[in-house]
């Protein structure tokens, strides 16, 4: 009897010391915070849209979907960048994207010196091993009149978007 409660005894240190670490981790981002979405116009005709993903979360290539508001303005968007292959558990083999991701957006009707909303759709995980379900991030974007630089979000024209 003694040498079995030595081995519960074991096996439930065993347990706790690969269980504790688990439950330690850190509470996992929001959506929003682990796929942050922004959008800045180029010129009247062109939008660049970029996901600024988290370091231990990755978006799926084939769940991201672009649309604009109003639709007359017409969309039409870049082919996505080649991703990273990655077997996933829940989808099969799949194309990911970490880090960032930059789409150039194109209107077909210019409405310069107007706003748009720009809409993603995306689906992403984290490297813990939980998934998303599908997200929707809207950015509303001034479009510069069509002499004008680009513009960061909510301000004046500027020569450069780095400045």
């Amino acid at each position: 009897m003694p040498g079995e409660v030595w081995r519960l005894a074991a096996w439930v240190a065993s347990a706790l010391a690969i269980a504790v670490p688990a439950l330690s981790q850190v509470n996992p981002l929001p959506p929003d915070k682990a796929f942050t979405f922004t959008a800045r116009a180029l010129n009247p005709q062109t939008v660049e849209a970029k996901f600024a993903i988290a370091d231990g979360y990755y978006l799926y290539r084939d769940k991201i979907r672009f649309s604009v508001d109003p639709a007359t303005a017409g969309l039409t968007v870049s082919p996505l960048p080649e991703g990273k292959t990655k077997e996933d558990p829940f989808f099969g083999k799949v194309e990911t994207y970490r880090g960032r991701l930059i789409v150039n957006l194109s209107l077909r009707d210019s409405i310069a010196g107007q706003k748009i909303t720009i809409q993603a759709e995306s689906q992403g995980c984290a490297d813990i091993g939980i998934c998303y379900p599908p997200q929707v991030q809207r950015v509303t974007v001034p479009l510069p009149a069509a002499s004008a630089a680009p513009t960061r979000e909510g301000e004046a024209p500027k020569k450069s978007w780095f400045n």
